[in-house]
């Protein structure tokens, strides 16, 4: 059984911008393979090839674990992968803008959530940097381009409901004994659950391979980086940073999707760029720094003693 580690701030922080990057590099890809593959069948593969590296790895992970690391691994399993099929399906009715900024709501819905189900004290510097995370989706998103599609209703309620099942899985994994008693056997087992809830979905039409080389690409990235070690970076960095400053990092998602669009897709560098990478920024810098290392930098007279 592995022990809790001392929290360590700026290492999780580390574990959760890798977290950030992996997802929103994956963002656009899916929406490019889901064009050519059904919905259930790429979860499903994504996810089994994420589970098996991981088992690979460590063979021995799931031996001898009590039950509530079983209980904490498939409650999160649950959560993410029906938020997870439930934007994936209506990604087909959204534009990306209007469901990146929706599912990124949650940064929002966590801290209020965790205010309602457990009575989690939010500081004032935190609900500054929820609204600077949410100001920086808005002009990442919203601002950018509309895409000229119509939004879906049924479509955007369903993506409203994915967020909440993200802030769900956010507030149980930074809370649950069982998910940070064995960080790596719980990302097995949840990452298993979801590939056997997509399974199911998945099994009665057959299994859709990828045909193309380059999709194969895709599935291997969508799989290793941003399933096995995506999923396995956000369970040690949720044990040294607390649910609410964790969901303002992983709000970073759309810099990443801009950067990759910038990159791969030579999209401009426009002023709604410069503005949301300054306040995602600024949000991060909020709640990973301690009160009094950040009131030190501003007046830039070195690091505070350690406390």
């Amino acid at each position: 059984m592995a022990a809790v580690p001392a929290p360590r701030p700026l290492l999780g922080a580390v574990f959760l911008v890798f977290v950030s990057a992996a997802w929103g590099s994956a963002f656009p890809l899916m929406k490019d393979l889901i064009a050519r593959m059904p919905v259930a069948d790429l979860l499903f593969e994504r996810y089994g090839i994420a589970t098996l590296v991981l088992i690979a790895l460590r063979p021995a992970c799931l031996r001898g674990l009590p039950e509530g690391t079983w209980l904490a691994g498939i409650l999160l399993g649950l959560l993410f992968g029906v938020g997870q099929t439930a934007q994936a399906v209506a990604l087909h009715d959204l534009p990306s803008s209007v469901s990146g900024f929706t599912v990124g709501s949650y940064v929002v819905i966590t801290p209020v959530l965790g205010l309602i189900l457990l009575g989690a004290g939010i500081s004032r510097r935190t609900w500054v940097a929820v609204a600077l995370a949410l100001a920086a989706m808005t002009a990442f998103t919203l601002l950018r381009e509309a895409e000229g599609h119509a939004v879906s209703l049924p479509a955007l309620a369903v993506t409203l409901l994915s967020a909440v099942l993200y802030s769900a899985h956010t507030l149980v994994l930074g809370n649950l004994a069982g998910a940070r008693r064995d960080a790596y056997a719980v990302t097995v087992i949840q990452l298993g659950v979801i590939a056997l809830m997509t399974g199911v979905l998945a099994a009665p039409d057959g299994l859709a391979l990828p045909r193309a080389p380059g999709d194969w690409v895709i599935l291997g990235h969508l799989s290793i980086v941003a399933c096995a070690l995506g999923f396995l970076a956000r369970s040690f960095g949720q044990l040294h940073v607390p649910p609410v400053p964790a969901a303002v990092i992983l709000s970073a998602q759309p810099l990443w999707v801009t950067a990759l669009a910038v990159v791969m897709y030579g999209e401009p560098l426009t002023w709604t760029v410069f503005m949301g990478g300054g306040l995602i920024a600024l949000a991060m810098l909020l709640v990973v720094l301690p009160g009094r290392r950040l009131r030190t930098a501003r007046r830039g007279t070195g690091p505070a003693p350690p406390r």
